[in-house]
């Protein structure tokens, strides 16, 4: 733990904040939960009642003028990822902002770039890397799997998905006056479900299997449902397959198996906010066995402030998705809408620009 109080302050007071990060820096034991900066003024005061910061700003900027706040968690629209994040990180600011990282490539280079200017952290809300399951699966495959074959890996959200966020969900603050992005992001559905769930699909697939070179990708869309099946090449030569779905008439579906010449690993993922550890078993064909963690402690976001605090204060890698893997995400969502309207493969590489 740290020898100084680590500050953060949370600018967006809305669902995603009340839900996961509010909650993650008070359990916190590396980090206070400094302030929360929101443009809604009643949101603003209702949640502080609820969270007790030290602090409470309605504007951004004297947020950051505050020399007690060591990081922002930018817990805002998509659409405001990247001028929010840049301006902390201008402001010698580390940063933990919620996936995806941003909703352009050009918008996820600057924010990188401003990091690395700044010489300040910069740390990507794919909380899925900080499940105890998931890690022991990309540990098991880095160290034991041998050269890998195939991976497949599958994310589809449910079509009971709200009846379970309702039950598991503290109940939600809001206000007619908080900020939102012009125009109506979500009704161009194809877009954002890529944003929202896709972003979670390629960094959970390039976490375990490595950078991702190109891709190949068909959509179906029948009954409500966006289907996109997806042929991925991996760097190293494995092949790969990803299923995005949303939503199915089931419950929550996610999960991997990865193949390789000296083992095999079979994940089942849980929907986020059950905070359970993901189901792992991973057979070793040397031992002839198969290991199975506990993964006791799944509080992933609790987790990841804890590691945005260690890689602020000690400057020891991250655990979680820095700059580079949200922008090789960002790449990867654009390639997969670039594929879907070629219908062929799209290289990443020559992904340069785009939303």
């Amino acid at each position: 733990m740290p020898d100084r109080v680590f500050n953060i302050g949370v600018v967006g007071a809305g669902l995603v904040a009340q839900t996961a990060h509010l909650t993650a820096v008070r359990k916190s034991r590396a980090a206070e939960l400094y302030a929360i900066c929101d443009v809604a003024g009643d949101l603003l005061r209702r949640v502080a009642d609820i969270h007790r910061p030290a602090r409470t700003f309605a504007d951004y900027d004297a947020m950051l003028d505050d020399e007690n706040v060591d990081a922002v968690i930018v817990a805002v629209a998509d659409e405001f990822h990247a001028p929010l994040s840049v301006k902390a990180l201008e402001a010698g600011k580390h940063v933990l902002v919620e996936k995806p990282m941003a909703t352009t490539v050009e918008d996820a280079q600057a924010m990188a770039e401003a990091a690395r200017r700044n010489d300040r952290v910069i740390l990507v809300g794919h909380e899925k890397r900080y499940d105890p399951g998931v890690a022991f699966a990309r540990d098991f495959i880095r160290d034991e799997i041998g050269e890998l074959i195939a991976l497949k890996h599958w994310y589809a959200d449910s079509t009971y998905r709200y009846s379970v966020t309702d039950t598991l969900q503290p109940i939600i603050e809001s206000s007619t006056a908080a900020l939102r992005p012009p125009g109506d992001p979500k009704g161009d559905r194809q877009r954002y479900y890529v944003l929202a769930h896709g972003s979670h699909l390629f960094d959970t697939a390039r976490y375990l299997g490595g950078p991702i070179e190109a891709m190949r990708a068909r959509l179906s869309t029948k009954a409500g449902t966006h289907c996109w099946f997806i042929e991925v090449a991996f760097a190293d030569g494995c092949l790969g397959h990803l299923d995005l779905t949303v939503a199915v008439r089931m419950d929550w579906w996610e999960g991997f198996q990865v193949y390789g010449s000296e083992g095999s690993v079979l994940g089942k993922v849980f929907h986020p906010w059950y905070l359970r550890a993901a189901e792992v078993q991973a057979f070793s064909a040397r031992q002839a066995q198969f290991r199975q963690p506990l993964g006791a402690d799944a509080d992933v976001f609790r987790l990841q402030v804890d590691d945005l605090v260690s890689a602020a204060l000690t400057r020891s890698p991250l655990r979680g998705a820095a700059a580079e893997d949200g922008l090789a995400c960002v790449r990867a969502m654009v390639a997969l809408a670039r594929s879907v309207d070629r219908g062929d493969w799209v290289a990443l590489a020559d992904v340069t620009g785009g939303q």
